[in-house]
């Protein structure tokens, strides 16, 4: 996924920075909200990390504002307002979860997760395709019954698929599910990674549309 990261806290912004990209996923890290904006005026993200209390601004009208627009990317509000009133004012603001600092990294890539799954249509982290068996929760992949090892990108990547079956992908797509602004990208990274994953998950299950991407093989 690609990820907006709201949060003017340099330690906690480096050490959730550090916890989602681990995870396989890009972020932009904006510790302003007119920053913020204009990442999002260039940029597509499936998932928003906000703060409430930032320099510029409060997060909750910065919420309501995107929702006001249609903007329906998932947000999880991470901050230190922790009494019952502001839990209500945030998610009543469009968030769809809540956290109170300081919380567990291990727990906000679970939610993180937990939120993507929803999003996709399909809550169930476990998945079966043909000879697969896909736990989106563990990120664990098994063919015909042993494990099957894939580095962070490629997990992202065949998340990606699997999360849009049939569905065509651009290599623009996948691009911007891998890389933040702030990471050169190779002209051939994407066809290496998706050669990769063939080769562990047989060449059969991602098919090339010349000219325009790849998707999820029938099988």
């Amino acid at each position: 996924m690609r990820v907006l990261l709201i949060e003017d806290d340099t330690v906690l912004g480096a050490a959730v920075h550090d916890q989602i990209a681990a995870d396989g996923h890009s972020v932009d890290w904006a510790a302003r909200l007119d920053a913020a904006r204009e990442y999002l005026d260039v940029a597509a993200y499936d998932l928003i990390l906000l703060d409430l209390m930032l320099p510029d601004g409060r997060g909750q009208p910065f919420l309501r504002a995107l929702r006001k627009r249609g903007d329906v990317t998932p947000v999880i509000i991470l901050t230190a307002l922790d009494q019952i009133s502001d839990r209500i004012e945030g998610l009543n603001a469009g968030a769809d979860d809540y956290m109170v600092k300081p919380f567990d990294l291990s727990e906000l890539s679970a939610r993180v997760g937990a939120v993507a799954r929803r999003y996709s249509g399909n809550p169930n982290p476990l998945v079966t395709l043909g000879d697969l068996e896909i736990d989106l929760a563990a990120r664990s992949v098994q063919r015909s019954g042993r494990p099957v090892p894939l580095t962070a990108r490629e997990w992202v990547l065949f998340e990606a698929f699997v999360q849009r079956p049939g569905q065509l992908l651009s290599k623009a797509q996948l691009e911007e599910r891998l890389y933040s602004f702030d990471t050169e990208i190779e002209s051939n990274t994407i066809e290496v990674h998706v050669s990769r994953l063939r080769k562990k998950l047989g060449r059969e299950r991602i098919e090339t549309v010349r000219g325009m991407g790849y998707r999820l093989g029938a099988s």
